[in-house]
């Protein structure tokens, strides 16, 4: 993975703003610790840094392609896991390639197929081409967006980015907020609306979209979208065809010539993925299987079940290590290592994010990079196949919100009054509701319980899976680490949007298709065991640590959030045993604590970025 920025501007000369395209591109490295390349040629400047992970020695970007008299360049952050059948196709179409990597075979895409190359496309991907010919820059983003694009169309300069922190350099993009991008940090965050920048000047590119850049002005157009259909599979042929879906994408994904991980919680999704690959390697005789597992130190001592985590994922881990043989990398995370790790999530992201979810992500996969520089992730299954508490309880169901953000009175509380009038959170978070529920793809005669739970799918696809989606990017990328997402397979997705929740829950059991589909794959202690999320901290020591940066923030006259907020209601809130509560705000595990994170994470970013609210 990598990360690609740059900017077009007609009738200037751009190569006097070489230090800038360094400056810019620099600010991605992270992303891409292993090279930097920039290029610049009127109007065009393209900036990328490089994370290598197939043919290290030939894949430099930007890469540039001669096609008769027409040149193209190319910037792009991902992997196309059907490189080899796409290569295939175009040598027999009379291309002819120097390099092994994927960055060449995507180039050459554009150059057969023009913007109709994203069509044949299966991976993950953000790319900028400058196509000579047509004197444009076209930029596209893989279906579910599980690689990030932000661009900006201001004063008549296109300026993209794989993170906001590029875009920001640059001299006409502001780090401005007003009143959407700030009901978006408070009653939708630390989810995103598709497409929202949450700085004014910044729109996101939104998944599966495409943009044109040209003299004529830019143009967005989705090349892809979810479709509701009947489906034609009994229950046998379903679940065959999902483990072959699942089993099809892994093996694409398992592709790489750097060391490959899998993340392992113990819980259905990341077991699968694991079992899945210990059983490819050993196929194809390619050794051991190394795994990775997160929890906090002396975390044990202080876990409390309920319901929306039933228990610890200790033993079922050591479970499938006995079992699948990995080598196995146990990591632990200090209290303090995550409270003092919320800035740095923060500066990853460009925004407030997940609090202690983010740090920890972030920290983890610091560790991971140590030994491997791609990992496996179970991300996005609980979305697709039904698994979130949301799914299954009625007064989540019928929330009328939502269901991931159930407490927006409380969160609109926090505002103060002047804020509260003029961003109108409540609302704004109806309105985004209602514009979401308005775009899902409705089934011809479907009514009732089977209606309902396509909506809550199609919520759950494009609305919480692109905030989970964009998290694990951010934390990862920001170690260095690629992290690939099987489940977010464009087929997998499309063909479990439309199995009937009836399927969805044989057994009577969330996700039951998919443990159907995994039967003799997984033991069946784990894979019937009841859904566990990724785990947080339950040490008292955090929220007292969180909780006093609170009400020193409050004690500073110069703290940039306090003109935004209701102080007295904050200080109550601090004070009262609602402050341990395990009742979640947002998802399942932002809870009390995470709550003074996540004001904490506001309050750094406002002053790290400067942020002027207007």
């Amino acid at each position: 993975m990598c990360g690609i920025t740059g900017f077009i501007q007609w009738n200037r000369d751009l190569t006097q703003e070489s230090e800038l395209l360094v400056r810019m591109t620099d600010s991605l490295s992270n992303r891409g610790p292993d090279a930097s390349g920039t290029w610049i040629s009127n109007p065009c400047a393209f900036g990328h840094r490089r994370l290598s992970v197939m043919d290290p020695e030939n894949g430099a970007q930007p890469m540039h392609a001669l096609q008769g008299d027409t040149s193209y360049t190319v910037v792009y952050n991902g992997e196309l896991y059907n490189a080899p059948e796409l290569k295939k196709e175009l040598l027999q179409r009379g291309h002819h390639f120097r390099t092994q990597c994927d960055t060449e075979v995507l180039l050459a895409s554009y150059i057969e197929w023009g913007p109709a190359c994203v069509d044949r496309f299966n991976g993950i991907f953000a790319f900028a081409i400058w196509d000579g010919g047509r004197e444009q820059v076209f930029i596209a983003r893989d279906r579910l967006g599980v690689k990030p694009l932000f661009y900006s169309n201001a004063k008549n300069i296109l300026v993209f980015g794989s993170e906001p922190k590029a875009l920001l350099i640059h001299p006409d993009v502001e780090a401005v907020v007003g009143p959407e991008g700030l009901a978006e940090v408070f009653i939708v965050g630390p989810a995103r609306t598709p497409g929202h920048g949450v700085y004014s000047s910044l729109n996101e590119l939104k998944p599966a979209h495409a943009l044109i850049y040209n003299r004529n002005g830019i143009k967005t157009y989705a090349y892809w979208k979810l479709e509701s259909q009947h489906h034609e599979h009994n229950l046998e042929e379903t679940a065959a065809e999902v483990r072959s879906l699942l089993q099809d994408t892994l093996e694409r994904q398992l592709a790489s010539d750097v060391p490959v991980c899998s993340l392992l919680s113990g819980g259905l999704d990341s077991s699968a993925l694991s079992a899945l690959a210990v059983d490819y390697y050993n196929r194809t005789g390619q050794g051991q299987v190394s795994t990775y597992s997160v929890d906090y130190v002396d975390n044990a001592k202080h876990f409390q079940a309920h319901s929306f985590q039933p228990g610890a994922d200790g033993p079922w881990i050591k479970r499938m290590v006995d079992e699948l043989k990995t080598d196995h990398h146990w990591i632990e995370i200090e209290n303090g290592e995550l409270v003092h790790a919320l800035t740095q999530a923060m500066l990853v992201r460009d925004l407030p994010g997940m609090a202690d979810v983010d740090s920890s992500l972030y920290l983890f996969c610091k560790e991971i990079k140590k030994g491997a520089t791609v990992a496996i992730s179970g991300e996005a299954a609980d979305e697709v196949f039904g698994g979130y508490p949301w799914f299954h309880r009625e007064e989540m169901l019928n929330s009328g919100t939502f269901p991931w953000s159930v407490a927006p009175d409380m969160r609109a509380g926090l505002l103060s009054p002047d804020i509260r009038e003029w961003i109108k959170p409540l609302e704004y978070l109806a309105d985004r509701y209602s514009d979401a529920v308005a775009e899902v793809p409705l089934l011809d005669g479907e009514t009732g319980k089977a209606a309902q739970m396509r909506v809550m799918s199609y919520l759950n696809i494009t609305r919480f899976m692109p905030t989970l989606l964009d998290r694990k990017d951010r934390m990862s990328m920001g170690a260095g680490l690629e992290v690939r997402v099987p489940y977010c397979d464009h087929r997998l997705i499309q063909y479990a949007f439309n199995v009937p929740w009836e399927m969805k829950m044989t057994g009577g059991r969330e996700k039951g298709i998919l443990r159907k589909a995994l039967e003799g794959v997984l033991p069946d202690d784990v894979l019937y065991r009841k859904k566990s999320p990724y785990p947080k901290t339950h040490n008292p020591q955090y929220l007292a640590a969180v909780k006093q940066q609170v009400l020193d923030i409050l004690d500073d006259a110069s703290s940039p959030i306090l003109p935004l907020i209701d102080k007295a209601q904050i200080r109550k809130l601090a004070s009262s045993s609602d402050a341990s509560s395990n009742l979640p705000w947002f998802g399942q595990l932002m809870s009390g604590p995470q709550l003074f994170a996540y004001l904490t994470q506001i309050n750094s970013w406002l002053r790290t970025y400067k942020v002027a609210i207007r």
